[in-house]
């Protein structure tokens, strides 16, 4: 029993966050703020790639979703590309490894309807993020559901309208990550009170974390309804309960990155501040983060450099799902990238080691 408190409350910290700034004033965090050094130790290219154990029904492979580790084993719940049409036929999968390398698939937590009529709001699922809450025992589920259309000119239909479901796990303790979930209300909709900057994509990620006693989330959204033009971006909204009902804080958002930033993972350093992990972008091939004293005020988007140090391998470096403190000091970041197998681009997960230097209090 002890240890299983020990670790709950070690996979928790990285969700119910102490707001050691929150009180004070604001303190913002400027480009010339060093705060944190983050420096790419080593890389695991393709630690799930085409041909893999239990790749054999995924198609087109990974994108997004969250690693957590709890003991020594790590827990991945993601999104799977499994057939066509294209990012419409998808799949959650639970997924397990002992040393971070060697994957095992458990099982699945959802699979869409893969409707290509518009009329179904669970044509398309992804996002999948787990977030422990300590008070109810529980693992709570947020995903995206999507309908979907064939593509026109410059609008991109095959995810739009997304909506943000929220579930929780049947099995109560650390235990229950691997499911089964059972669905909850919708907790954001892209046509119920959204921001000006949203647009045809809908809610798009969604990340719950907790200050005090106080929820706060960051969510995204991206103007796919004109694809020449189209930007992603991220907002914060607020709760007083992890189950809503959740308010968009319209006055601060969009969040100010400065650029493209999608599915953000919030945790707590252990210097005090705050940092977000987003995709940062196919067309920025860089992996993504974002600092903050207080958790709700944001810096510009900043980015891991994986070259020199890494030989690009990668077509398009897409979502990190994860930044995992280990017993060495270091950090390990998965993500998942394209890379290219016979002419088809194909999602795996990748695996970074490394290490944090912090710079200014």
């Amino acid at each position: 029993m002890k240890r299983t408190l020990l670790i709950a409350a070690f996979v928790s910290a990285s969700v119910v966050l102490s707001g050691k700034h929150f009180g004070d004033a604001y303190k913002p965090i400027s480009e010339r703020d060093s705060i944190v050094r983050i420096e790419v130790v080593g890389c695991e290219d393709t630690v799930i790639r085409r041909g893999s154990p239990d790749t054999e029904e995924i198609k087109y492979g990974f994108e997004g979703g969250r690693v957590v580790k709890i003991g020594d084993t790590y827990h991945m719940i993601t999104s799977e590309m499994v057939g066509d049409p294209y990012c419409v036929r998808m799949r959650t999968g639970y997924w397990t490894s002992e040393n971070g390398t060697d994957w095992h698939r458990r099982a699945t937590i959802r699979e869409s309807d893969a409707d290509f009529t518009g009329t179904s709001q669970r044509a398309a699922i992804w996002g999948p993020m787990m977030v422990y809450h300590k008070k109810d025992r529980r693992w709570h589920l947020f995903y995206v559901c999507y309908k979907a259309l064939p593509q026109e000119p410059d609008v991109n239909n095959l995810n739009f309208d997304g909506v943000i479901q929220h579930a929780v796990s049947d099995v109560k303790g650390i235990e229950g990550i691997g499911g089964p979930y059972t669905d909850r209300a919708v907790l954001m909709r892209y046509d119920v009170d959204p921001d000006p900057w949203e647009g045809h994509q809908g809610v798009d990620s969604f990340f719950p974390y907790q200050i005090g006693k106080k929820w706060y989330a960051l969510y995204g959204s991206a103007t796919t309804q004109q694809m020449s033009t189209c930007q992603w971006m991220v907002g914060m909204a607020c709760a007083d309960r992890i189950e809503g009902p959740w308010t968009r804080m319209s006055e601060l958002n969009p969040v100010g990155l400065g650029s493209f930033a999608e599915n953000p993972i919030v945790m707590q350093l252990e210097n005090g501040v705050y940092i977000a992990i987003v995709d940062g972008g196919p067309w920025v091939n860089k992996l993504g983060y974002t600092l903050s004293w207080d958790g709700v005020h944001w810096s510009k988007l900043r980015h891991i450099d994986l070259e020199p140090t890494v030989t690009k391998w990668w077509t398009a470096l897409r979502t990190p799902i994860s930044l995992i403190p280990e017993k060495d000091g270091t950090y390990t970041m998965f993500f998942t990238a394209f890379k290219d197998y016979d002419g088809l681009s194909y999602g795996v997960v990748s695996k970074l080691k490394l290490k944090l230097t912090f710079l200014d209090k």
